[in-house]
């Protein structure tokens, strides 16, 4: 479908489809794309799902630090499940169509899963200070409970901010046109097809999603802080690099997330730009997604080993048999 395609003007009630017309009307560049993400969806999936395995089978790994990274690793499974799969439909097929229920089940399931992905980098965060500055205390207090009650608070607040965007989107009126420039249903592009007043909804989803980032930012930022000046006041040089590689790892996981989250949210709709938006979600709707593995498994020395200890211990199982 050509980007020539005519819109037309609808009615909010009657709820018609959408036309995500995507990244490009050049067939060739395409299915280059299709390819490309396709290869990037299947590392997603066998990364994450390999990450939740080992995680699962390895009782070393049965800490705070692997209980969150599990959960980071199904969230970046589901939100990339959530984009991908109907971004290659538009690429390899003619079908650039999505229904009203649809666009917004994708909208509150994005935004619920990064809502509450930020949250839990927090609980990370805060899991890596107590380990460093607080090591003879982090049994009692990460404990299994505390644990669950962090994990729940991040889906509680990520499931907040969700439903207030959402609901606050669906309550407008739908009428200029139908075509999403876009290659998955985001704010942005969706609030410029309204024909209502958008000022308060805007207003309401800045506030929303600045205080998601913003808030989980800080308190990653203030952990680090505290695990800095604990770090330098470490002796040996082996003891410093020790405990900063504990959490080099989620660190850099942190700084590839905000980047293009903050480049994309916490700007002026003013300043909203599709190429250079559309290149920034990309990344963190289909390229994070499969590098987070990357970076807690190739940079983990715990991780690696946890999968020579499960190759071994297949291996033996065989030979027993």
């Amino acid at each position: 479908m050509e980007r020539s395609l005519t819109t037309y003007t609808w009615n909010h009630t009657n709820k018609p489809d959408f036309i995500l017309m995507g990244l490009t009307d050049s067939k060739k560049i395409q299915l280059v794309l299709s390819v490309l993400f396709f290869l990037i969806y299947l590392a997603t999936v066998l990364g994450n799902i390999g990450m939740i395995l080992i995680i699962r089978l390895d009782t070393q790994l049965h800490t705070p630090m692997y209980f969150f990274l599990t959960h980071l690793s199904f969230l970046d499974l589901s939100y990339s499940t959530a984009i991908t799969p109907k971004t290659l439909e538009s690429l390899l097929t003619t079908n650039k169509s999505i229904s009203y229920t649809d666009c917004f089940t994708q909208l509150y399931i994005f935004i619920l899963l990064a809502a509450t992905e930020c949250f839990l980098l927090s609980s990370m965060a805060y899991d890596r200070y107590i380990a460093i500055c607080n090591p003879l205390q982090y049994p009692v207090i990460m404990s299994s409970q505390c644990c669950l009650a962090l994990l729940t608070g991040s889906y509680v607040i990520g499931a907040v901010d969700s439903s207030v965007t959402v609901f606050g989107m669906v309550n407008l009126h739908f009428c200029k046109s139908n075509i999403i420039h876009h290659f998955y249903c985001d704010t942005s592009p969706l609030l410029s097809l309204s024909f209502s007043d958008t000022h308060v909804v805007k207003i309401i989803i800045f506030i929303f999603a600045g205080s998601t980032i913003l808030g989980s930012l800080i308190t990653i930022s203030v952990s680090y802080v505290s695990i800095l000046s604990t770090i330098l006041k470490i002796n040996s040089t082996s003891g410093k690099q020790k405990a900063f590689s504990t959490c080099a790892s989620h660190l850099l996981g942190v700084t590839v997330f905000y980047s293009t989250l903050i480049f994309t949210y916490l700007k002026p709709s003013k300043s909203y730009s599709l190429g250079k938006d559309q290149v920034a979600s990309i990344f963190y709707t289909i390229v994070i997604p499969m590098l987070n593995p990357l970076i807690y498994s190739l940079r983990n020395k715990e991780v690696k080993s946890a999968v020579v200890r499960l190759v071994k211990k297949r291996q033996g199982s065989r030979k027993i048999r």
